[in-house]
């Protein structure tokens, strides 16, 4: 049959057209912000975090949540936007500022254990590793 190669129909200049426009877009430049955002974050948990679980750690149940998802933050084998999520999830823990604030009797820790069971829900059994040999949930 009368097959006609492609070459005939697309040029080089064809495809190449406008390209210059591409590196407008910045797709490196997004993700930068985005890792430096996490990188801030994770900075921030290092900083706070212990301060904060030597406080509420008698007053919260949830504090092996807790140190295994800083230890999941911490694994350098976890993609850094897990990481991201993880990050932000221990930042709303550390925070004064809560939607019901952690000095009030017995609510104070509600919204915090929502975050947090909402992310370990989220991770499912891919944060059990974490954990301290033995613990079960």
């Amino acid at each position: 049959m009368g097959e006609k190669k492609i070459e005939e129909f697309v040029t080089d200049d064809d495809i190449f057209e406008g390209s210059e426009d591409l590196g407008a877009l910045n797709f490196g430049q997004m993700r930068s912000k985005k890792m430096e955002d996490y990188e801030r974050k994770e900075k921030f948990v290092d900083e706070n975090l212990w301060g904060k679980l030597e406080k509420s750690g008698k007053r919260i149940s949830f504090a092996k949540d807790i140190l295994a998802l800083y230890r999941y933050m911490k694994d350098p084998f976890v993609k850094w936007y897990r990481k991201a999520i993880v990050a932000a999830a221990l930042v709303y823990f550390i925070v004064p500022i809560d939607t019901i604030p952690d000095i009030t009797p017995l609510f104070g820790y509600l919204d915090d254990l929502g975050v947090i069971t909402a992310l370990l829900k989220y991770l499912g059994n891919e944060l059990m590793k974490y954990y301290p040999p033995g613990y079960r949930s």
